[in-house]
Formats: C-alpha cells, structure tokens, sequence
C-alpha cells in the first residue's frame, strides 16, 4: 500500500509540475504576443510620417561632459544614508549621502549643485577609477541637438565647449558660442530598478545628477547665437539648459539680466518660428518663479517628465516646489495636471506683453507618453509623435536601434480614465491600436487634441541620463 500511494503522490506532483510549467509558458507566450502587437502598432504609426524637408532647429543653451558611473560603486552606503534628507547645495559628504537617500529610495530623478569644488572634484576622481565609469557628451543642448540631427533636421546649437568635445558632436551640427578651456562636468550616478543600496530599494531605475559648473550657469553662448539666429530663421528654437542656474552663486540681480536677454531673444524671434521650452529638474523655488513669470510666457510649447509637470504645476498655483512625485502616476491625473497648467498658463500670457500662446505640452512619464495640442494650431502629427517619442524611450534606455519585446514591459494601466472627474470616460488600451487620441474642448479655453501612447519599459536599463531630452526631440521632429 505505501509503495502504490507513493507512486500515485508521485504522479500527481509531476502532473501538478507539468501543468505549473506549461501554464507559465503559455503565459510567457501570451505576453510576448501582446508586447509585439503594442511594437507592431508603434512602429506603424510613427512610420505613416517623417521630418519634414530641411526642418532647421536651433537650441540654447550650453555643454559639458557626462561622466557615467554606478551609483552604487561611487558611494558607499553608511549610517548618514540611514536618514535620508533634501539639501538644495551639496557640500558635504554626510549631505550627498542624505540627498541620495531621499530621491533614490523613491526612484525619482534629480539634479544638484554641488558647492564644494574640492569635494566635487575629489568624486569625479574616485568615479574615473571605476569599471563602470565612462565620459560622454552632455547638456540638454547638445543632446537635444544630437537627437534632431538624427532625426534628419538642419541644427544650430548654442553652446561654448573644447575642441575635443564638440568632436563627439554629429557632424553636420553647428556650434556657436566660442570655445572653452576646459568642460564642465555632470556626474550622473545611475541606479536600476530593484537596486539595492544599504537598507533601501529602487522601484525604478533613474539617476542622480551633481555638477559644480563654472561655464553653464552664466549661459555664455547667448549673444553669439543670437547673431546666428537672425541669419538661420528656425522653424523651431529650442530653450534648455535653465537648470544650470540652480544654486549657483551669482552676483546680485546677475541672474535676473541673463535671464531678461533669453527672454528677449525669445521676443525677437519670427511668429514663424515656433519656441519650445524644456524642463528640468529645478530646486529652487526661486529661480523656477523667475521662468514661469519670465521665460515660459514667451513659448509655444513645453516639455517635461512627471517631477517636473508636479513641480510647475505647484508653483504656479502654491509657489512652491514638489520635490519627489508620483514615479508612476496615473495617466487620469496627469492630464488632469496638464489641463489645469494649460488653462493657467494661457490665463496668465493675457496679460503679459509679447507673450506667446501656449499650444502645445508634451509630458513623457516612465508608463506613457501624453501630448495636448490646441486644434488648428502649426503642431501636426499629434499621435506619430507620441509612437516616436514611446518608442525613443526604450531604444534610448536601452540603448538599441530596435526594441527587444523580450527585454520590455508594459506597466500602463489595461485602461485609463481621461480625468479624476466622476463619470469621465475610460479608454482601454487596444493593443493593436495602442495609441489613444481624442479631442475636447477646455474649460473657457480653446478645443485640444489629446494623444496617450503606452511606453514599452526597458527592463534592462543600458542610461537613464538623456532619456527626457531623446524623448522630447523625437517628438517635436515630427511636429515641426
């Protein structure tokens, strides 16, 4: 009898073993049909447009060299990691620790200023020394510009850089601005999803940026590009870079005169040209007051990730700064956001002098990518400029030409609500038409085209640095 029951509880656990096996890789195979039909969609809507003939971009401001490196090999976890804190101007290595603490174990990019030149330079030391460590060009700019040339655009780019760097530059981009004796660099420490550090884990992967820039914050390449620009007569210009002037220590009312010629180049261009205005990770409150009043007034359109859209979008109703938000918000909630920027912002230019009007935003999150057009406005191509830009943020994370559905994921929602708003409609997501675009009419505002494309998330993350930048020019070329 014990012989007998062994055998049949031997047959029943391989039979219990198949079935686990095979519904696994059944469920693996469903999976990869799915991601495919999502490519495959992508794919061929980004391929029913193209960059139109000779399209000519130019973009301000700035350049430096990225310095890539693990997070993790750079900076030893110890017990200042232990409390985790926001510090605006890093000068310590008790407040490096504590500031990596506070944006790493909720997986949220961020840029700082770091004060202390020594200590700065000691880490770029340390960091050259590791096996994970390698130089590349950087700058919202040049990558910007990079991306664009790629893309198949004419560019000017406004940036002063060494000889050495502007060779890593695609050749056909032009450069005004002047030279350098030496660059300016960012160190990005990069982390992956489900990366652990000390006693936390990252829900995604990201990086943390730290610069002691001696060059970028006084936006030197200004007046030369300027000049350039009366002669090249863009179709669009691209304003980025404005980040560099977090923290640094400018003279009184310095800052204010830069940022009043930027504003002033802006006025002077064609109302043929069309402005777009690129975000950043900003931590003083300030400085991002000065551009919402002074800078984004003068653009047809603006570019940003979910910290940043949380980070205007409390400034301009708080005057303050959100710090760490949603590293994956609900796509209901973001346009939400976007709705309510957008009515503000339009509301506001009214009553500013040479103010442009706002027709165009474009948020790209690590689940999705959402662009708001008015109806009727020079932006065409709304949706193959979503499938462009979610397509981008893969091949640019990964760093592949192609997309490998099996080094990807899907983690939008199967269907989305388009507000907060009780009774708002939900859109599923049709993996055969991934894309969702539909058009509304604003609350006393004008009526828009909404565009919500899935992102196929690396899983595999190759850099992380540049995947804002990548995106938004991937997008704009197609609408330009």
């Amino acid at each position: 009898m014990a012989s007998g029951a062994f055998r049949v509880g031997t047959a029943v656990s391989f039979i219990a073993v198949f079935v686990a096996i095979y519904y696994r890789n059944f469920s693996n195979d469903v999976l990869k049909v799915r991601l495919n039909s999502v490519l495959q969609g992508l794919v061929e809507v980004e391929r029913q447009h193209s960059v139109r003939t000779k399209a000519k971009v130019a973009i301000g401001y700035g350049a430096c060299q990225d310095l890539f490196v693990d997070g993790k090999d750079l900076l030893m976890y110890d017990v200042a990691a232990m409390y985790p804190e926001h510090f605006s101007d890093i000068s310590t290595t008790e407040e490096l620790l504590k500031t990596y603490a506070y944006f790493f174990r909720h997986g949220a990019a961020a840029e700082r200023y770091v004060s202390n030149g020594s200590l700065f330079d000691t880490l770029v030391a340390n960091a050259e020394k590791m096996n994970s460590a390698h130089y590349g060009l950087g700058g919202n700019a040049p990558v910007m510009a990079s991306r664009f040339h790629l893309e198949g655009c004419e560019v000017l780019l406004a940036a002063k850089m060494t000889d050495e760097l502007q060779k890593t530059l695609p050749k056909g981009v032009r450069v005004v601005g002047g030279d350098v004796q030496k660059d300016d660099i960012h160190l990005i420490l990069e982390y992956k999803a489900d990366e652990e550090w000390g006693s936390y884990t990252s829900p995604r992967a990201n990086r943390f940026i730290i610069h002691n820039d001696q060059n970028n914050p006084f936006v030197s390449s200004l007046e030369a590009f300027g000049e350039e620009l009366k002669k090249f007569n863009p179709s669009l210009l691209v304003v980025s870079g404005l980040q560099m002037m977090d923290m640094y220590p400018f003279a009184p009312g310095e800052r204010e005169k830069r940022l009043a010629k930027i504003r002033d180049q802006m006025i002077d261009q064609s109302q043929k040209t069309r402005i777009h205005f690129e975000m950043a990770s900003f931590v003083e409150e300030e400085l991002l007051k000065q551009l919402a009043d002074g800078i984004i007034p003068y653009a047809d359109s603006l570019g940003m990730n979910e910290q940043e859209l949380a980070n205007l979008y409390n400034t301009v109703l708080y005057g303050n700064i959100s710090l760490v938000a949603d590293s994956n918000p609900r796509v209901a909630i973001v346009l939400d956001q976007m709705r309510q920027i957008f009515r503000l912002l339009t509301d506001r230019n009214k009553h500013i002098d040479n103010s442009r009007q706002l027709t165009r935003l474009h948020v790209h999150t690590l689940a999705y990518q959402a662009i708001l057009t008015v109806r009727q406005s020079p932006w065409r191509n709304s949706k193959a400029a979503a499938a462009k830009a979610s397509l981008t943020a893969n091949r640019h994370v990964c760093g592949s030409t192609e997309v490998d559905i099996d080094n990807a994921m899907l983690i939008m929602d199967e269907s989305f609500s388009t507000s907060i708003t009780a009774g708002s409609p939900r859109v599923p997501l049709d993996i055969n038409e991934p894309i969702s675009c539909w058009e509304e009419s604003l609350e006393n505002g004008p009526e828009v085209e909404i565009c919500v494309a899935p992102v196929l998330v690396c899983l595999r993350a190759h850099q992380t640095a540049g995947g804002g930048d990548n995106i938004s020019s991937a997008g704009l070329s197609l609408q330009i």
